[in-house]
């Protein structure tokens, strides 16, 4: 059984189009590798009611796995934590452990000379505030711990939105936790360059291979479109177990 995943990316810096958001791709290339299947991402707003309404949506979606980016961090339009715990009706708390994670951390980009100030500050604390029954999960790269949090079947991972932490969380300490979600899946692809000048030549070519192989998801790109180079580009994909 195919293991699926929504993306939540938050942040207002991506809807004004002044950050790019990477971290959705990556993400989606990520999963798909793993033999998984993200069937949505969306981006929004550092607004708490929208983040709640967004996590609740994907609840009742009863998606396998949630998962959000961005908004972990010690500024006050950081309310990612603070909307899980009120989207899951949890109380949000300083988390011991996750305390112990940032105060390590910061000791450590202290002594490299990268921070002015060890140790734990109030705004440094803000983000070992975690819903209860949340777990944090070490970020090797940048102070920010992820989370994860589960309702019933459902397991919630918060990563931070900066894609070197974001990629360093996930190649590093939360690889476990992938394992145990995403099991032993597999995704295949192989792509077979065509120069044929017509798609629609080959459409329906390509839709008596859909009805053979329903499994298998075909996607067709057309290169260098209306010159005497033109190629296209044929796609075949299967995820699963």
């Amino acid at each position: 059984m195919i293991t699926t995943a929504e993306i939540i990316s938050i942040g207002n810096e991506l809807l004004i189009g002044q950050t790019l958001d990477t971290n959705t791709n990556w993400l989606c290339r990520q999963i798909t590798g793993l033999g998984g299947r993200v069937h949505r991402a969306v981006m929004v707003p550092d607004d708490l009611v929208a983040i709640t309404r967004e996590l609740s949506d994907a609840l009742d979606r009863e998606t396998d796995v949630i998962i959000t980016t961005g908004g972990l961090g010690p500024t006050a339009d950081d309310r990612t934590l603070e909307a899980v715990a009120l989207a899951l009706g949890r109380p949000l708390a300083e988390n011991d452990e996750a305390l112990r994670m940032i105060e390590q951390r910061y000791n450590e980009l202290f002594e490299r000379g990268l921070v002015d100030q060890p140790g734990l500050t109030e705004a440094r604390r803000k983000m070992g505030r975690l819903p209860q029954g949340a777990q944090p999960i070490f970020n090797p790269v940048g102070g920010a711990a992820a989370v994860r949090l589960d309702l019933d079947t459902t397991p919630m991972i918060s990563l931070p939105g900066v894609p070197q932490e974001l990629k360093g969380i996930w190649q590093g300490p939360l690889q476990p936790t992938l394992t145990e979600l995403f099991g032993q899946g597999a995704y295949l692809e192989r792509a077979v360059v065509t120069t044929c000048p017509d798609d629609s030549v080959l459409a329906p070519l390509l839709a008596e291979v859909v009805q053979r192989h329903p499994d298998v998801y075909i996607k067709s790109h057309v290169k260098a479109f209306g010159t005497a180079r033109q190629e296209i580009r044929v796609t075949f994909s299967m995820a699963g177990a």
